[in-house]
């Protein structure tokens, strides 16, 4: 069995890319020539491939394995790492960067699948808990050691570090990570099969309603990370270090809130810490757009944002066990098609806070608040109703207690 620690390490530098080099990004179009809108889109190209990768890896890992999809995976991150570090051009660049999404979201899968694969009840709620906490993690940790980074070397510098650490995980991949899914519990028929499975997972009321819940909740956690510096740097006037004070406390209660969450669902019921973290969310985004209908102090800003990014967390760990605790046999299909919705949404999401400019927080209070109220209904329509046996594929599930409250 890999050590846990080694699993939530799988989950970080596939995130960590989306964020470390964005204190380099204006010298990066400065030194390559390149339009703002255009060099904004590395960081398009890697959410894309963040989201694509898992879909691709997921079926893959249930077919072949965990630990060649993963090892594959590893080596094209380094390598499109130093191609990132030598690129000549923008458009080399985001290529790219494209690349370097998709086996990003390797990692991120590889771990969610291998969780499911050597944990179950109360443990396996626990591990997702834990998994939140690490992307709460590395959300504080890539900008400040981006910024760090920064002031010795320059943009190309950062992705040789990416290439570095990639090189690093793929050493602990080799030594410490044994195969997860024996032969006898992979999926076999190829792409039509496949095909089979997505539908298996996608007729399932419960999966659907929790990725969907997930889907929707991600979209406003991005909109905040698109637009909190706007809000708290353009209209609050923080300084820099101020941002980053505000944004390290947001941080911080996202990984105590997925901790707890974790350890509140194994103890108490999924459906009713999914509902709790909902409704936590929901009052931050009606703050958020309370204070874009009226003049409102910073405080009220920051603890909105808090209560949102919190939100968020708390929602993670029950609702990623209730999407893939039912099928070990389609762990990797049920964790790309979670991971997919995340992202993709969380993308579609982003670009919207800043249609009206940058001068006002209502976009970003209606997006929240959208967001929210969609999660609720995907997880009250579908997420909340008892679980259908899938003909065909060996489900389980976790205890009662646990799943249904």
């Amino acid at each position: 069995m890999p050590a846990p620690a080694l699993l939530l390490l799988f989950t970080v530098f596939g995130p960590i890319s989306m964020d470390l080099y964005l204190p380099a990004l204006p010298a990066l179009t400065a030194d390559l020539g390149a339009a703002t809108s255009v060099a904004q889109l590395t960081v398009t190209a890697c959410l894309v491939g963040l989201a694509l990768g898992q879909l691709v890896a997921g079926p893959l890992s249930d077919r072949f394995g965990r630990r060649g999809v993963l090892l594959v995976g590893v080596v094209a991150y380094v390598a499109t790492s130093a191609l990132c570090a030598v690129s000549p051009t923008v458009e080399l660049l985001i290529g790219a960067r494209f690349v370097q999404g998709l086996a990003g979201g390797v990692g991120i899968v590889i771990a969610q699948a291998a969780g499911r694969d050597v944990f179950e009840g109360g443990a396996l709620i626990r591990f997702y808990g834990r998994l939140t906490v690490v992307g709460g993690l590395a959300a504080i940790v890539g900008p400040l050691l981006g910024g760090q980074l920064d002031t010795v070397t320059d943009w190309r510098g950062l992705f040789v570090f990416l290439a570095a650490a990639g090189a690093a995980i793929l050493v602990a991949a080799l030594v410490a990570f044994p195969e997860t899914l024996p032969a006898d519990r992979r999926t076999t028929g190829g792409f039509a099969q496949t095909g089979r499975d997505f539908r298996v997972l996608l007729s399932d009321r419960v999966f659907v309603g929790a990725v969907l819940h997930q889907g929707f909740m991600y979209a406003a956690l991005f909109a905040y990370l698109s637009g909190a510096t706007f809000v708290l740097q353009g209209i609050y006037g923080l300084s820099p270090q101020g941002y980053a004070l505000a944004f390290g406390l947001n941080s911080a209660g996202f990984m105590v809130c997925g901790f707890l969450a974790g350890r509140a669902a194994e103890r108490w019921s999924l459906p009713g810490s999914l509902a709790v973290g909902t409704g936590l969310a929901g009052l931050g985004a009606v703050g958020l757009l309370v204070s874009g209908l009226v003049a409102m102090p910073l405080w009220v800003v920051i603890v909105s944002l808090l209560a949102l990014a919190s939100g968020v967390a708390t929602t993670s760990p029950p609702a990623t066990t209730l999407a893939l605790v039912g099928y070990p046999r389609l762990a990797g299909t049920a964790s790309s098609l979670l991971g997919m919705v995340r992202f993709g949404l969380g993308g579609v999401a982003a670009p919207l806070v800043g249609l009206a400019g940058a001068a006002t927080i209502l976009p970003l209070g209606l997006v929240t608040v959208v967001a929210v109220a969609l999660a609720a209904v995907a997880f009250l329509v579908l997420a909340g109703r008892p679980r259908a046996a899938a003909p065909g594929v060996h489900r389980i599930d976790l205890d009662a207690d646990l799943v249904h409250s």
